[in-house]
């Protein structure tokens, strides 16, 4: 059968010969972009079921593993959250306005503000993480635990090799 990558190379191969043992890369990076699109296309479905936007549940998400007081600056949350400054606090005032989040005065500091769950996202945080682990599952049920693993561990071995090892 086959899927839309081979398709793409076929196509390729037919067209320039002289390139198909060059193509190996397209089978394994295509295939790379092109689930990433399905995943955002799922996580997006699945943050709006929610009333939610993605990027307000990878806040939720951020702001909850990093434990009590499960709060940190906007600086912070850049890097993690992959956006720009002025991206993160349009992100925030929506997440603020919803009751979602809010802006602390840190104790020490009182120029720092620090972004902090609210007690009612808090709850949702745990609910909605273990949908979301359930609804990654699913995406990956095609495929046993020990592939998982060991794509797990291919894609790891590219992150690092490119720089990413570090959300802060």
């Amino acid at each position: 059968m086959g899927d839309a990558v081979d398709v793409i190379v076929g196509q390729w191969a037919k067209e320039r010969p002289d390139l198909a043992g060059a193509l190996w890369p397209v089978e394994v990076l295509a295939r790379i972009q092109r689930m990433n699109r399905i995943i955002e296309k799922q996580i997006k479905g699945f943050a709006a079921e929610r009333d939610l936007e993605m990027g307000e549940l990878d806040i939720l998400f951020t702001l909850r593993r990093s434990g009590p007081p499960y709060a940190m600056t906007a600086g912070a949350l850049i890097p993690a959250a992959m956006v720009t400054s002025g991206a993160i606090t349009n992100r925030i005032d929506r997440m603020e306005a919803k009751g979602l989040v809010e802006r602390v005065r840190d104790g020490k500091d009182r120029r720092s503000v620090r972004i902090r769950l609210t007690e009612q996202s808090l709850a949702l945080t745990e609910a909605l993480m273990t949908d979301h682990l359930r609804h990654y599952a699913e995406l990956l049920a095609p495929l046993d635990s020990a592939t998982c693993a060991t794509v797990g561990t291919a894609l790891r071995t590219l992150l690092e090799s490119q720089g990413d090892t570090s959300i802060t």
